[in-house]
């Protein structure tokens, strides 16, 4: 069994598309082990997107971040980092397979619904960032 960390962002859940995100990840035996509904501020936004610092979209990445109530989870399951991905879809919505999370409810490239980690060691990372002490059971 493999862990990752998603987030539904912002934009998805300003939208109200957190049950619908959910039960995609559910469907696809990704089991929810923690979740918090969280309102970043900017200066955790950028601590979170620290790997990012000085690219163009640095700034409004972690603004757009910080504009609401975001929920990041940790998901498990065999292979969840690559299913994960795979479920989001193309970083560009209009990139993005059709069924995709991405393609269903994202809005843009920086509004694009979901995040999900990249490696193992990305997950390990971000785990902690938002679970720092948990035990997940």
């Amino acid at each position: 069994m493999e862990r990752t960390l998603t987030i539904i962002k912002p934009d998805a859940v300003a939208a109200g598309h957190i049950g619908d995100i959910i039960k995609i990840f559910e469907s696809n035996q990704l089991t929810i082990k923690a979740a918090r509904l969280v309102s970043l501020t900017k200066k955790e936004a950028e601590g979170f997107y620290a790997v990012h610092r000085g690219k163009g979209f640095f700034d409004s990445l972690t603004s757009f971040m910080s504009s609401g109530p975001a929920l990041p989870m940790v998901l498990e399951g065999d292979d969840a980092i690559a299913r994960l991905r795979k479920l989001m879809g193309a970083t560009n919505p209009a990139n993005a397979e059709e069924g995709t999370i991405r393609k269903l409810y994202a809005q843009d490239i920086e509004h694009n619904a979901v995040h999900g980690s990249d490696a193992t060691e990305t997950a390990a990372f971000e785990i902690a960032y938002f679970f720092p002490g948990i035990d997940l059971a």
